[in-house]
């Protein structure tokens, strides 16, 4: 058995791993939720709270009346490649999640992709309930289906005539 071997491989080079990780982070602080591979959503999760982590404890230094901690900014900036998301996560995330003391994140498993097996679930951030709004809008009234009106009898059929079924009228 390997001790202390931390992470999955999910089939990539280091590189390329942390290229695709860096790019699931963007695209959930981005979106607020993702769906993915159930592995590919427990490593990003990891990444994912280490860098609200990061952004919350720089957003409470500058609330103390501490200077703008641009350092923070720059370690973030080092996965998440979107000027945009990395505002947005200083200014918006991170003030949100200030009293969370961890657990930013929710893996929510949705079964298995018919193509080729892998499992997919949904990645989410936990105090943007996104799914759960859309839930909570009115549903339509449901037809009274026991007040339903017998079927009458068929209509007349209009007048055949040679035209209408495609002959002619010395074919008729």
């Amino acid at each position: 058995m390997i001790h202390r071997r931390a992470g999955r491989k999910l089939k990539r080079t280091a590189s390329h791993r942390k290229a695709t990780l860096g790019a699931l982070s963007t695209a959930l602080l981005q979106h607020k939720k993702i769906r993915t591979t159930l592995a590919k959503a427990k490593e990003t999760r990891m990444v994912v709270e280490k860098i609200i982590t990061r952004a919350k404890n720089a957003v409470a230094k500058e609330v103390e009346g501490g200077p703008k901690n641009v350092h923070a900014r720059r370690e973030v900036a080092r996965f998440i490649h979107d000027r945009a998301v990395v505002k947005s996560l200083f200014e918006e995330i991170a003030p949100k999640v200030a009293s969370r003391p961890g657990g930013y994140t929710r893996v929510v498993k949705l079964g298995r992709r018919f193509g080729d097996g892998g499992e997919i679930a949904i990645l989410e951030l936990v105090d943007y309930n996104t799914g759960q709004e859309e839930a909570k809008k009115p549903m339509k009234p449901q037809r009274d289906r026991s007040a339903r009106v017998k079927k009458s009898a068929p209509a007349e059929k209009a007048p055949e005539t040679p035209e209408a079924e495609g002959k002619t009228a010395d074919q008729a």
